[in-house]
């Protein structure tokens, strides 16, 4: 059964006139005119059957029924306001973080389930990206981002700097041999992200300087280690990247030297602001780093 409801323009100019105790207060408030006011008192009135208002020469006063019925107008119309305001509260800003491809499939996406749980309400998009340094204005509200902290003009904060070291299957091995030592690696395939550098840094720091130039380039830890799973070679990773085949034997290490080179840090873009989600969101991630 439908229901059987008042005019709300006229509750409302009511609820406004008995309240103040004026027409002209109740117009100034409602934005309308001093007669459109008393126009819709009277058609409520008229709906109701009864007299809301006594009229007299000092202005208006409300009736026992006018009265009675503020009571109730006045109520119904708060709750409507603060049900309309709760609905019509903004929702949470998309929170856009940038990110290195291998980080993101391996590491990141993993813990994204929980990291929602945990704060709800947060609303985040993950763009992987294989070769930044920097985010433009408008580009990501947050980088995560595998590089020097000198190369990263909007560096915020140290996600880890973890342990690299080679990794490859059980199968390669089975194959091509255990490599005996750093310089014995140099008589195997080695899968490179980059022309080099970074397998060049891994082995100056076990006191061999080479130049190296590779065949085959893949630009991405991500397609690097989908290559090593494919036991093409032996590649350079880290806890964060390969924890789980480690732990599953899928990889394994050949030789027990490590070392920190490049780590990843949080970049802001150009006059970024750390919102509180994005406070929450990086010490998440830290925590689960050092884990």
């Amino acid at each position: 059964m439908a229901r059987r409801l008042p005019p709300l323009n006229s509750v409302r100019a009511f609820e406004a006139a008995a309240r103040l105790g004026s027409f002209v207060a109740a117009a100034q408030e409602l934005n309308v005119t001093q007669p459109a006011i008393g126009r819709h008192v009277r058609q409520l009135e008229s709906w109701l059957g009864v007299a809301l208002f006594q009229r007299n020469a000092r202005g208006v006063q409300p009736t026992a029924a006018g009265v009675q019925y503020l009571a109730t107008a006045s109520r119904l119309l708060d709750e409507l306001a603060a049900a309309s305001a709760a609905l019509a509260q903004p929702q949470p800003a998309l929170l856009r973080l940038m990110v290195v491809p291998g980080l993101a499939r391996r590491w990141l996406a993993p813990l994204l389930d929980s990291l929602l749980a945990q704060r709800p309400g947060l609303r985040l998009a993950i763009e992987p990206h294989a070769t930044f340094c920097q985010l433009q204005a408008g580009q990501a509200d947050l980088g995560l981002v595998a590089d020097d902290i000198a190369r990263l003009p909007g560096y915020y904060h140290t996600l880890a700097v973890p342990p690299v070291f080679p990794v490859c299957t059980p199968a390669y091995l089975a194959q091509h041999g255990t490599p005996a030592s750093p310089a014995a690696l140099l008589q195997h395939t080695l899968i490179h992200e980059d022309d080099g550098e970074w397998w060049q840094l891994w082995l100056a720091a076990q006191g061999l300087h080479v130049q190296l130039q590779p065949q085959m380039v893949y630009y991405s830890a991500d397609q690097t280690l989908d290559a090593c799973l494919a036991h093409k070679g032996i590649a350079l990773a880290n806890p964060l990247l390969v924890g789980p085949e480690l732990a599953s034997g899928a990889l394994v290490r050949p030789l027990a030297q490590a070392v920190a080179l490049q780590g990843y840090h949080f970049i802001l873009p150009p006059g970024g602001v750390v919102s509180a989600d994005m406070a929450w969101l990086m010490a998440a991630l830290c925590q689960r780093a050092a884990a």
